[in-house]
């Protein structure tokens, strides 16, 4: 395939010429289905739309040619901009939209009635236009499909949506080619895989990396501190940083961090320099300020999270610092390729750790970037709450045979092992409930009207179904506004933060300071207020734990003096220290050091396998502890480690840690857990059971908690073999409780554990003691505490001798 004269014109008045993978996915745009891995800054959108420019410019079409998905609204919003710099300037007679959440009513329907030529969108977007009747005319003409940042979506469910869907479009238009783009993939064939038509191949095109990024730790005359996540003393150093360069990148891992960062940036910035923030719980009106701000060069730093990480390109973004340990490399990578967004361009990072273990992390980091070693967990098998939200958004369009539906889906790769009886019981589920709740007509959705021909059982139930459609399951949110008709949307809060509130306190919103006036309809409205100190609003923010890959390099580094001497003075101290008074963790072996602190016997468990893993294990253990009498009182966890504490010690810790022991305790601990039930309404949310939103309302947080909270304990009770439990187990796993990350560290241990008695606190536990989000275990301990306290009361008070 060829580039339109006019086009190549266009490159030639630039001076530009086809990067030689440019120039390859125009010769193999006939591909069925194609991966192309590039460097950022190496033109791998537009390698992916040449074929599409070049047929529509070619041989004309009608209706839908190309359909652009990506993770981001952000990104959409990037792409449309700067395509259609070429199509204007080269006069082709191509039509671009978008259509994502931001998208109005009017333009949506528009859209499904006349489609432009490329639309770009979300996976959640995608779902919901498949889902009306009218989808085999709105995609009947479609030719090609590209998926930006396929690893990111390749990662979560709302992946495993979009090749739901993409399997569906394979059946409107048996034509179509799928194109996959990423420029951070550590296993390309997992990727390939993950996108292919099975069992067609997904064949792999390579561009040339580029040259190595310039990456190094930001060097401060702060030491940063023992516990915390913040980076703020760093603050100094980064506007310096700022100052020096023309635009700089700064991302958090939080949206919590990034406001507070904000905040504390804002006030040191004393030469009054031009700086913004973006995350997603911002109003919308808010980012596209922001972006166009970043767009046209009028911000010298952005305060931002994993919104601005994926493919934009801002231009004049010369420096990117992350604050905090990026938690995977892959994710590094990416962040690190928004400086310099050029071709064959260096680009320049720095990394703030945002406390003592971090700078170990983040050294480990710096040390995969520069070897090439990314990190992978990709899941292979698809999860089947997602899979019944897709049968129900099939039956939205209309009438569909279960054969069909089944050989359709055995083609996407999550789902490619998938049995017709796993696939019977989505079915049943999607159509009855399942055997606790199909007597409940609410649950009815779909009926067989002749063998193996299933449509909607009332065809109004379309709508409440579209309501529900997406994965993304965050706690539930309210808007804020600014007091007043037409007040200024800031954007959303937790709704159990907002609960928290009364009238007057103040919090962080968008980087300002407001205050807390009242809620009006679900609305919770503010007034500004910059002279007071705020409380900082409460995000979901996210869960990832860092990588196993990571977790390894960590305590490789550990276990290497040799290695130290990238460490600054006072990690090294702090390791040496460590080293002299106990051990230092081990790859493959569990460090476990118990030691008395006042009062109180102390157990720590160097796992490095994520907090919620260790969260999770130190529930675990702490249940063992309770029944053998050793009265266990609480733990913290962090991503490196579990800290317990009780009134006894532990004298050898291994009979809580056998693997079996460990499976046991989890069947009976995970029926009735608080996290469990939270796994659980996930699940029921994405597959449909639970509705998160009704016509002209919202089902509030407390709502949907009670509700699914009773069906939960319902099903356990009279239909322990349901569907949704299954799911809510299979989810735990590698969720909320990370049970697969435990499963792994025991497996991976076996019986080499080696267990320390001190006489005091080591030096690489003290920084737990700083941690905050202890759990206190309600058990025997805190029983015989009371009782304790009660005895010493009554024994001033004279009446110890007096019976009880």
């Amino acid at each position: 395939m060829e580039l339109p004269p006019s086009l190549a014109e266009w490159f030639a008045s630039r001076h530009w010429s086809l990067h030689p993978h440019q120039h390859e996915m125009l010769d193999r745009a006939d591909e069925p289905a194609l991966l192309l891995i590039a460097p950022t800054g190496g033109g791998k959108t537009l390698a992916g739309f040449l074929p599409t420019l070049a047929d529509i410019s070619a041989n004309g079409h009608e209706g839908l040619h190309t359909l652009y998905v990506s993770p981001l609204k952000a990104l959409a919003n990037d792409i449309r901009r700067n395509l259609r710099i070429p199509i204007d300037e080269a006069g082709l007679p191509i039509r671009v939209e978008d259509r994502t959440g931001d998208t109005s009513q009017t333009a949506r329907k528009r859209q499904r009635a006349d489609p432009p030529h490329i639309l770009l969108t979300t996976p959640e977007s995608l779902a919901l236009m498949m889902s009306y009747p009218d989808a085999d005319r709105t995609f009947k003409g479609l030719k090609r499909v590209i998926v930006d940042e396929i690893h990111a979506l390749a990662e979560n469910k709302r992946g495993d949506q979009l090749m739901l869907a993409l399997s569906r479009l394979q059946t409107l238009a048996p034509g179509l080619r799928r194109v996959g783009l990423s420029a951070t993939v550590d296993d390309p064939a997992a990727i390939a895989h993950y996108l292919a038509r099975h069992p067609d191949p997904c064949p792999i095109l390579h561009a040339d990396p580029g040259p190595p990024p310039d990456i190094d730790i930001l060097r401060t005359d702060e030491i940063p501190p023992w516990a915390g996540a913040g980076g703020r003393y760093a603050i100094p150093t980064i506007l310096s940083e700022v100052k020096a360069h023309k635009t700089t990148l700064i991302f958090h891992n939080t949206r919590a961090q990034a406001e507070l960062f904000f905040h504390a940036l804002w006030l040191a910035n004393e030469d009054d320099l031009p700086i913004g923030i973006h995350h997603g719980a911002l109003a919308r009106e808010q980012r596209h300020r922001v972006e166009q701000a970043m767009a046209a060069g009028d911000l010298r730093a952005i305060v931002a999270t994993s919104s601005l990480d994926l493919g934009i390109d801002w231009g004049d973004v010369d420096l990117v610092i992350q604050v905090g340990a990026p938690k995977k490399v892959k994710q590094l990578v990416q962040r690190i390729g928004r400086a310099n967004h050029r071709y064959n361009a260096p680009s320049k990072a720095r990394l703030v750790p945002a406390n003592r273990f971090e700078v170990i992390e983040c050294r480990a980091a710096l040390e995969a970037v520069r070897e090439g070693q990314l990190d992978g967990d990709l899941r292979r098998d698809g999860p089947r709450d997602v899979l019944c939200q897709h049968i129900a958004l099939v039956a939205c369009a209309g009438p569909f045979r279960d054969a069909d539906l089944f050989a359709e889906i055995k083609t996407v790769g999550v789902y490619a092992d998938l049995s017709r009886a796993a696939f019977d019981e989505c079915l049943d589920f999607v159509a009855t409930g399942g055997y606790a709740l199909r007597a409940y007509d609410r649950y009815q959705r779909l009926k067989e009207r002749e063998p193996g021909l299933w449509s909607l059982r009332d065809p109004r139930a379309a709508r409440q179904i579209r309501m529900n459609l997406g994965t993304i399951i965050d706690t539930d949110t309210l808007k804020v506004r600014f007091r007043g008709r037409g007040g200024q949307p800031l954007g959303e809060i937790e709704e159990g933060f907002a609960a928290t509130l009364t009238p007057g306190e103040t919090f962080l919103m968008g980087g300002q300071v407001v205050r807390y006036e009242g809620l009006n309809q679900m609305t919770v409205e503010v007034s500004p207020r910059p002279d007071k100190e705020p409380r900082i609003a409460t995000y979901i923010g996210y869960k990832q734990t860092f990588s196993i890959q990571l977790a390894e390099r960590i305590q490789q580094i550990l276990n290497d003096p040799g290695r130290w001497d990238a460490l600054p003075w006072h990690t090294r101290e702090w390791l040496a220290l460590q080293r002299e008074n106990s051990l230092l963790p081990e790859p493959g072996r569990l460090l476990v050091e118990s030691f008395p602190r006042d009062g109180r016997h102390h157990l720590c468990l160097y796992g490095f396998a994520g907090r919620n893993a260790h969260q999770t294990l130190g529930l675990l253990v702490t249940k063992g502890m309770e029944e053998a009498g050793l009265d266990p009182m609480g733990l913290v966890a962090t991503d490196y480690a579990v800290l317990i504490w009780g009134l006894q010690p532990v004298r050898d810790v291994r009979p809580f840690l056998s693997h079996d022991g460990v499976h046991d305790a989890l069947e009976s601990w995970l029926a009735g857990n608080a996290v469990m039930k939270r796994t659980f309404r996930a699940a029921a949310v994405i597959s449909g059971l639970i509705d998160r939103n009704f016509p002209g309302k919202r089902t509030t947080g407390r709502q949907a908690t009670f509700s699914s909270d009773i069906l939960y304990d319902t099903l356990h009770r009279y239909d322990p073999d349901h569907l949704m439990l299954k799911i809510t187990e299979e989810e735990a796993m590698r969720g909320h409780i990370d049970f697969g990350r435990v499963d792994l560290l025991l497996k991976t241990v076996g019986d080499r554990i080696d267990q320390i008695a001190l006489d005091r606190v080591s030096p690489l536990s003290a920084p737990l003691f700083l941690e905050p989000g202890r759990v206190p275990i309600a058990g025997k301990g805190e029983n015989r505490l009371i009782e304790e306290e009660a005895a010493r009361l009554m024994e001033e008070a004279g009446l110890g001798a007096l019976p009880a």
